[in-house]
């Protein structure tokens, strides 16, 4: 899918209608902008029911305590 859009003199971008529905983002969402080379990607914020459990499993071993650093 190829959807353009204009930025206005106030600096707003309307995000397509099309990507909206595809990505199910909502009004009052927020968002981050990440800088990639010329351009930069936009993803939503996570929530933190989105973020439980998501280093479950994760390993403990060899990692860097705060008392670790110089």
């Amino acid at each position: 899918m190829t959807t353009t859009a204009t930025l206005s003199s106030k600096f707003q971008i309307s995000i397509p209608k099309a990507v909206r529905e595809e990505q199910h983002w909502q009004a009052g969402q927020e968002f981050v902008f990440i800088p990639k080379g010329k351009g930069v990607l936009v993803m939503p914020v996570p929530t933190l029911e989105q973020l439980a459990g998501i280093a479950q499993g994760a390993r403990t071993d060899g990692y860097r305590d705060r008392e670790d650093r110089y």
